[in-house]
């Protein structure tokens, strides 16, 4: 590492990976700092035995193609391919989409018998949705206005969404909107090799660019000075020893952003009294099963949101009484050349429920989580247990251990965080945040677009005439 650089980005998440690569394509000098010794934040993978699993769920919009593309190159977009189908089984119904337009208008009026009038207004308030938009309407007052009383369509339009950002039906429409619109495009698409190829393809990228990529790089401060610009950004701390720059970029917990690494003494009163407001969102756990050398599993979907709960319930997707799993499941055609098959099931969850637990406590928890898991799985593929030779888990614990997100908080704050996000910058001169914050900004594509967004701000505010 040198000791000066024009940006320093903190943290290897999409966010800071596409705004280091973003400015260094524009001839800027840039670290990037990842505390964990892998890339990738939470849309990352891990190696066990000769298995590979990702993180994150493989679903994404088509958009996530076009970003590819431009921001990183036409390799990168060359990979994404499009998930065959999504399954949905629950007490309220059971069903087959593509998770598009087309097949979730003929869905909603021909399974659940809406008037195609009232179908067409839904899509058409969703088109008109904005983030800038001041909205106060909930997700559930925005459902009732087009679907009085019908909590199976409620499901049918949120529970996907839930499962990949922790957003609910009390939340603002336009955090929800503006996801679902995304999907709804063109269906859900993944990345052809797996997470672990798209981020070594990164890794080589950037630093063909010429980003110096350092792992096991951790944080301790955020150097601020006050000058005649007011408090301006001069350098990181990281592994006890001072690097120079003009700005710095975090792509880590936007509270220990603020609090930790900076400091409060240098953001205003009224800017503090509101970010203290602002809520993390939930956490996750993930139970992960390695399908034998030789084994097949059968088809049951790319995507499987299987639940037993009698309705939508945000607080039962995330009671450590597991009702509700989301299976990601990879098959040889994720990944070309192997005849690798593993399944990944996602839940959301709360860090309070397994914080303070003892050591023993804690791993039987987990073990009954896998046990249970591996159950409800053999409901579609009985012999499920025969055919897995390896399983793990994770729980909100740790994934606040490997992300350093406060709470294990997988999809950042609440709606309300994305203001004070993008507006570090206003109280610090040079102080920047990208990353899983107000909702529509998590997720693949979310993430990526925001790490743009916040490289252009960087350049506007930082390295401009006017800057």
């Amino acid at each position: 590492m040198k000791d000066n650089y024009d940006i320093i980005v903190i943290g290897g998440g999409l966010g800071g990976l596409t705004a280091a690569n973003r400015l260094a394509r524009n001839g800027h000098k840039v670290l990037l700092a990842e505390q964990h010794s892998q890339l990738g934040g939470l849309a990352t993978y891990f190696k066990r035995k000769d298995h590979i699993f990702d993180v994150a769920l493989h679903g994404f919009p088509v958009g996530m193609k076009k970003s590819l593309r431009k921001y990183w190159g036409q390799d990168f977009a060359d990979r994404v391919v499009q998930v065959k189908s999504i399954h949905f089984d629950n007490p309220q119904y059971s069903l087959e989409s593509t998770f598009d337009t087309r097949d979730f208008s003929a869905k909603m009026c021909g399974y659940f018998g809406l008037s195609q009038k009232v179908v067409e207004e839904f899509y058409a308030a969703i088109a008109q949705m904005n983030y800038y938009d001041n909205q106060t309407e909930t997700t559930r007052e925005f459902f009732n206005r087009f679907f009085p009383g019908r909590t199976d369509v409620w499901r049918f339009l949120m529970e996907p969404i839930t499962y990949a950002n922790g957003s609910t039906l009390d939340e603002p429409a336009i955090s929800y909107g503006i996801v679902f619109g995304n999907f709804m495009s063109k269906g859900v698409y993944t990345f052809q090799g797996g997470t672990d190829v798209m981020i070594d393809m990164m890794i080589r990228e950037l630093r063909k660019n010429g980003v110096d990529v350092e792992t096991c790089t951790a944080v301790d401060k955020i150097l601020v000075e006050k000058n005649a610009k007011g408090n301006v950004v001069r350098g990181v701390v990281m592994n006890g020893k001072e690097y120079g720059c003009k700005a710095v970029i975090s792509n880590g917990s936007l509270p220990r952003t603020v609090h930790e690494w900076t400091g409060d003494e240098y953001f205003s009163e009224e800017f503090l009294q509101g970010f203290n407001k602002v809520k993390l969102s939930t956490s996750s756990c993930q139970v992960y099963m390695g399908i034998k050398e030789g084994e097949k599993l059968p088809y049951i979907g790319d995507l499987l949101f299987s639940s037993v709960y009698p309705e939508f319930n945000a607080d039962a997707l995330c009671s450590r009484h597991i009702t509700s799993r989301t299976y990601s499941v990879y098959y040889p055609n994720i990944r070309p050349g192997t005849d690798k098959y593993s399944v990944v099931a996602s839940m959301n969850a709360r860090y309070q429920d397994w914080d303070h637990m003892t050591p023993e406590a804690y791993r039987a928890s987990k073990a009954e989580m896998i046990e249970d898991t591996l159950n409800a799985l053999s409901h579609y593929v009985p012999n499920i247990r025969k055919i897995t030779d390896y399983t793990d888990a994770s729980t909100p614990k740790t994934f606040q251990r490997y992300t350093g997100h406060i709470d294990g908080a997988t999809f950042g704050t609440k709606f309300n965080g994305l203001n004070y996000s993008m507006d570090l910058h206003k109280n610090v001169k040079g102080l920047f945040h990208t990353g899983s914050v107000g909702i529509i900004m998590s997720g693949w594509l979310g993430a990526a677009n925001y790490g743009v967004i916040t490289a252009n701000e960087v350049e506007r505010d930082c390295f401009s005439p006017q800057g």
